[in-house]
């Protein structure tokens, strides 16, 4: 809804710049008198048996997404009577240490037992006043651009960083009238709601995308007629070079332009190289042998250098680098690794590896297979990526547009 504007006075504290208002609407701070209380105390008269079932809400209890308490607790009185922080129904929840400050992690006290509750003593407390409903405060707070100036006025050390009650007591936002605020949050309500399961969506269609290339290849390795094919140990079907790799220190590095690689790709870029060519290098040590939260295997080409975490190898006898790629990428590795708190794949060990061979009429017409779909999902991949990526600013456009009188 377009409305006519007005202007007004001083600079906002995260732009620097006052934005016009629509009519009726004002600026004023939040910790003005008839606006909201910061951190107020606790009611003097809060007499509750020791035993009374209380709301409890942990910094966990807050779903940093959602921007609710999606998972209180429920404590005797006289567990938490001290050493929390107060708050009452309809409060707004700050949390001010980061990186939960940074992360989301803000919510409105609803459904409270009695309509108290107390929680983590790292959240300020905004009970707002009778100018202005809890969901106007709420979702102005979790705005990116507050949230990045809440970070800017941060006190304290490294790691144990907060806001101060001062950003927050200074900290303008424009003050429609009531009737106008839950208009508006009615409507940003049912917005955001829509936004969380367009999310849900797209983020449940990016997993099984994920999944894709590993269960092909895993019906490719695990079919009944790979089960037929004999096998020959990995060490005999490559030549290895891991007797040239060269660890340089971080602080021995020069820049450069060739890769440099360590047991999971790329980490660094330095001034020469060790290798020239096409060569498969697969993780030496590490956790992610045993998580396989990034590729065990991949390819380097051109020149490049290797330190000692990654051993490097070339496929012999018109083995096709891509078969064993796509091999590595769903073969359980667990039997072939020492260590438990640093895990590690000898060479000894990475050799005994046995390797299913296909025929040799039916290999190269497997592998393009293998490449044309795994590509085929990478892609798939992107694109919903990309539609994730377009969903996850749409709460703040909404956000930007409702404060700006534009809903």
């Amino acid at each position: 809804m377009n409305k006519a504007k007005e202007p007004s006075g001083t600079a906002t504290p995260e732009t620097g710049e006052r934005r016009p208002l629509p009519r009726g609407w004002r600026w004023v701070k939040l910790g003005d008198v008839d606006v909201c209380k910061l951190n107020p105390r606790r009611p003097a008269n809060l007499n509750r048996s020791e035993d009374a079932p209380t709301t409890f809400v942990p910094m966990p209890a807050v779903d940093e997404k959602l921007g609710i308490i999606a998972r209180p607790e429920i404590r005797p009185y006289g567990e938490v009577k001290k050493g929390y922080t107060c708050f009452a129904e309809g409060d707004v929840l700050f949390a001010k240490i980061t990186p939960c400050m940074q992360n989301g992690k803000h919510a409105v006290a609803k459904n409270l037992i009695d309509g108290i509750g107390f929680g983590s003593t790292e959240f300020h407390v905004i009970r707002p006043g009778s100018s202005i409903v809890s969901e106007w405060i709420h979702m102005y707070v979790r705005q990116p651009h507050i949230l990045e100036a809440a970070t800017a006025h941060f006190t304290g050390a490294v790691g144990q960083q907060r806001v101060p009650d001062g950003f927050l007591t200074s900290l303008e936002l424009p003050l429609p009238p009531l009737a106008e605020q839950k208009r508006i949050a009615s409507i940003l309500a049912g917005e955001m709601e829509a936004v969380e399961k367009a999310r849900a969506a797209a983020e449940a269609q990016l997993d099984a995308a994920r999944a894709l290339p590993a269960a092909y290849l895993r019906s490719v390795f695990e079919s009944p007629e790979a089960k037929k094919w004999p096998t020959k140990r990995f060490g005999d079907i490559v030549d290895n070079f891991d007797g040239k790799r060269i660890p340089v220190k971080l602080s021995d590095r020069r820049k450069g332009p060739y890769p440099y690689y360590g047991a999971s790709g790329i980490i660094d870029h330095v001034d020469g190289y060790l290798f020239d060519g096409e060569y498969l290098l697969i993780g030496e040590d590490g956790a992610n042998l045993v998580l396989r939260s990034s590729p065990i295997a991949f390819k380097a080409s051109g020149k490049f250098w290797v330190n000692n975490h990654a051993h490097i190898v070339q496929p012999k006898d018109d083995m096709p680098m891509d078969y064993l790629l796509h091999f590595f990428a769903v073969t359980d590795l667990k039997p072939y690794v020492t260590g438990a708190a640093q895990p590690k794949l000898t060479q000894d060990d990475m050799n005994s590896i046995q390797v299913p061979i296909p025929p040799k009429l039916s290999l190269a017409g497997l592998v393009q297979d293998m490449n044309e779909k795994t590509i085929r999902a990478t892609g798939t991949v992107a694109t919903i990526e990309e539609e994730l990526a377009a969903i996850n600013a749409l709460p703040a456009a909404l956000l930007r547009r409702a404060f700006q009188g534009e809903l």
